[in-house]
């Protein structure tokens, strides 16, 4: 068996100081979590999903998509949505919603119809609008356009973690024009849905966060996780570590960075083997409960702030100007809301 073999790995010692506990300490806003309705009936999942020192964050997974807000045309249900923001409400963390337009997980009535631009317009109008109201106040953010972009180029997708044609286009072809014509975009979200073999380094994401933010857009990290081939062993868990490690490091770095989420943080519940054949344990928990190796590398990076990663070599660049308190008070007094 797997946990047995690496149980010398999977035993390190972990601060005892929590990942949002920690993330807070250091000026961030948040360390969170996506999670889903399913995975609510596991007690153990739930004792540590709702550990505020843990996790000062949700995310529905799939609660808020179209294909669950809206299943037919005009008939809303918020039901499915409501679990995990109603949780994230009595639980008093921040709520993070996901999203109100995206090309994927549509109802099937929208794919079936006959579409002009003009009833597709007022059928967008309409679903983002009933939606957006309906969670009106509740929400820290949210994810209002989701992956808009094809990889030849607010806002959230993958693949514009470092500086690329995608990253650039996401600058100069939406936010920008938004910007231009005076739309509100409050904030940038990168996915960061990385491999083992091929992720951004820790300066590459500080160069890409930092033109982010000279645009004036704050920054998250919205579904970080890092997959690795199967099976498991001592090397590829270190880099995953070291990837993890660099992703949180580089906000620390960056300070509208605000906060960081993980694409859930349990082994079982991932996403990534059903999708990525022969790929996985992609979190931050393996399915015995145990932590990670990479568990302690974002505890690395939360604790050792602008030096965090073995590949930054930026040590000039820290700011150690004892303003994080103040940093954190203007980020809590800050939420983007429709």
């Amino acid at each position: 068996m797997f946990f047995q073999s690496l149980t010398a790995v999977a035993a390190i010692p972990f601060a005892s100081a929590q990942l949002n506990q920690l993330a807070q300490d250091a000026g961030k806003m948040y360390f969170g979590t996506a999670t889903d309705n399913g995975e609510l009936n596991n007690t153990q999942y739930v004792s540590i999903l709702t550990n505020t020192s843990e996790f000062g964050q949700l995310t529905p997974s799939n609660g808020q998509k179209w294909f669950v807000i809206e299943p037919e045309f005009g008939v809303y249900n918020f039901s499915m949505g409501s679990v995990v923001a109603d949780l994230a409400a009595s639980n008093n963390q921040i709520l993070r919603c996901h999203n109100l337009v995206w090309h994927s997980q549509l109802a099937p009535w929208v794919d079936t119809m006959t579409w002009s631009k003009e009833n597709l317009t007022a059928a967008l109008i309409d679903h983002v609008t009933q939606e957006a109201t309906h969670w009106k106040g509740k929400c820290y953010a949210w994810d209002v356009l989701n992956e808009a972009l094809n990889e030849d180029a607010y806002y959230n997708d993958y693949n514009i973690e470092h500086v690329s044609n995608k990253s650039n286009a996401a600058r100069a072809n939406i936010i920008k024009l938004l910007q231009d014509d005076g739309i509100r975009i409050d904030g940038v979200g990168l996915q960061s849905h990385f491999t083992v073999a091929n992720a951004p380094s820790l300066d590459a994401q500080i160069e890409n966060m930092q033109l982010f933010a000279d645009m004036g857009l704050e920054i998250a990290i919205t579904e970080l996780d890092v997959r690795l081939n199967e099976p498991e062993n001592s090397t590829n868990l270190a880099n995953q570590s070291q990837v993890y490690e660099n992703t949180v490091g580089a906000c620390m770095q960056v300070d509208e960075c605000i906060g960081i989420t993980v694409w859930d943080f349990y082994d079982p519940f991932s996403w990534v083997p059903d999708t990525f054949p022969g790929q996985g344990s992609a979190t931050l928990y393996f399915a015995n409960f145990t932590k990670h190796p990479a568990y302690q590398g974002i505890v690395n990076a939360l604790t050792n702030g602008t030096d965090s990663g073995s590949d930054n070599d930026n040590g000039d660049d820290c700011d150690d100007d004892g303003d994080s308190g103040d940093k954190k008070k203007k980020r809590d007094s800050h939420w983007w809301r429709l």
